[in-house]
């Protein structure tokens, strides 16, 4: 273990065996590291074909021999993943679920941006508001058409156009953070950080015009979910 924390320092001493025994392999060399290399590509081709079983809604298009071949994509691209950010694993869960969730992200990004493909990114509709439709009490709705009332005009002038257009195209026309990306020519962290700073300012804006007590606004909270679901991908 001394050698091994030398080389990962961030290692926690206390994690268990089995992972010790995978980093140990996939950091030295020779024989030891090529049977490590397979048993890991395993696990994640392992991972990625159930990822894209799950998804197989998305994928209805695609034969089995071209499934297979996009689970052994998101399987390469997944090891690529692991083998680059090694040093960063910390011990702090089972170093195959550390893994494992590396494949099913790439798979999940595979289906998705495969899945439109041959689609045009929708325009974000006018009437964007119309998709938080208040419900309950009379006065609670009338709170509710002030607040889209003025987080509609906020979205108008406070952002930025392209922070207006990321963000309605993301929350509104529900394109996928990665699609968009790709779309774009950018990365999924550049694009997070314009919905980020987008959210930030629309906050600040009510905050100051007394409509946000401790909630934030329908697209505000949208938005919220999408960084969540697809913005910054925590494997550890």
């Amino acid at each position: 273990m001394g050698v091994l924390a030398a080389t990962l320092p961030h290692v926690d001493p206390a994690m268990d065996s089995e992972s010790r025994a995978w980093v140990a392999a996939l950091a030295g060399d020779g024989g030891d590291r090529e049977a490590a290399l397979d048993r890991l590509h395993a696990l994640l081709l392992r991972a990625a074909s159930f990822e894209l079983r799950r998804r197989r809604g998305q994928l209805a298009g695609l034969s089995a021999a071209e499934r297979n071949d996009l689970a052994v994509q998101a399987a390469d691209d997944a090891m690529m993943g692991v083998l680059a950010r090694l040093g960063d694993f910390r011990g702090l869960s089972r170093f195959t679920t550390w893994a494992y969730k590396f494949a099913l992200l790439e798979a999940a990004t595979k289906a998705r941006r495969l899945a439109w493909r041959d689609r045009e990114l929708p325009r974000p509709p006018e009437d964007w508001v119309a998709m938080a439709d208040p419900t309950g009490r009379p006065e609670a709705a009338a709170e509710h058409a002030e607040l889209l009332a003025a987080l509609q005009a906020a979205v108008t002038e406070v952002l930025t156009p392209h922070q207006r257009e990321v963000l309605l195209t993301v929350v509104a026309g529900r394109v996928p953070l990665d699609v968009l990306a790709e779309r774009r020519g950018t990365t999924r962290g550049a694009l997070y950080k314009t919905i980020h700073d987008a959210r930030r300012k629309l906050r600040a804006h009510l905050a100051e015009s007394g409509l946000l007590a401790g909630e934030a606004g329908p697209a505000v909270s949208a938005a919220g979910a999408h960084e969540a679901g697809g913005g910054k991908e925590e494997r550890q």
